[in-house]
């Protein structure tokens, strides 16, 4: 009994796997500080209306640009109930800030990667991940472009404390989203007439060695 109820548990590398998939899978047709915005109200909706909200748990939205400028952020509670609970805390941003950094290094969910490093039972130092504000907590995921395959234009990140609901909270959203312009044909903020550039992204190598990448990718393949 007990031996099929851990066969049904997915092992790290099969969790790695299928965040690399989600990567693969979920790119967009553009991507414009519109949709940043459409996109981190959705993710606030969600939250809220999640049993983790009613039961006192905060959360933290963050959608950047690889180069750094915020395109959209948001508290969902606040520093404390009249209980003396906290729901959001005081390091939630500083969280939130270095997923990021993780995602800007390596091009990657901070969920693949955290699953990845699990799975080979390396460090960040040893997976070349560098800085010491990092912070491999699923809940960050890149967005990529269709047409632009060098590196991410932004990223969308959520931390309540919980890495696998908060990398499942991102998916989703980014998932349902994809499917209304899809279903469309267009962005959401295009048909409302309101498309705003964003900011160029400059030409960056990642601190991951495409060596590094590979022995990520074959041994999750395995």
């Amino acid at each position: 009994m007990f031996a099929s109820f851990h066969a049904m548990i997915p092992s790290d590398a099969e969790l790695a796997s299928q965040a690399l998939n989600e990567e693969g899978s979920y790119r967009f047709p553009s991507f414009s500080a519109s949709d940043a915005v459409t996109l981190g109200l959705s993710l606030r909706k969600r939250f809220r209306a999640s049993s983790r909200h009613s039961k006192g748990k905060g959360l933290v939205i963050s959608i950047q640009t690889i180069a750094g400028h915020t395109l959209f952020a948001c508290t969902v509670g606040d520093l404390g109930h009249p209980a003396g609970v906290g729901d959001v805390s005081l390091n939630s941003w500083t969280t939130v800030e270095g997923m990021v950094g993780v995602v800007r290094q390596t091009g990657h969910s901070t969920y693949y990667v955290e699953k990845s490093m699990s799975a080979m039972g390396k460090s960040t130092k040893q997976m070349g991940i560098q800085g010491d504000t990092i912070m491999v907590h699923g809940g960050a995921f890149p967005i990529w472009l269709d047409n632009a395959h060098c590196c991410p234009i932004a990223v969308v990140a959520c931390y309540s404390g919980s890495s696998q609901d908060d990398h499942h909270l991102v998916v989703t959203a980014v998932r349902d989203y994809l499917h209304k312009i899809n279903k469309s044909g267009m962005s959401a903020s295009s048909a409302l007439g309101t498309e705003m550039p964003l900011p160029s992204v400059p030409n960056r190598e990642s601190t991951v060695s495409s060596y590094q990448r590979i022995q990520m990718r074959q041994f999750i393949s395995e």
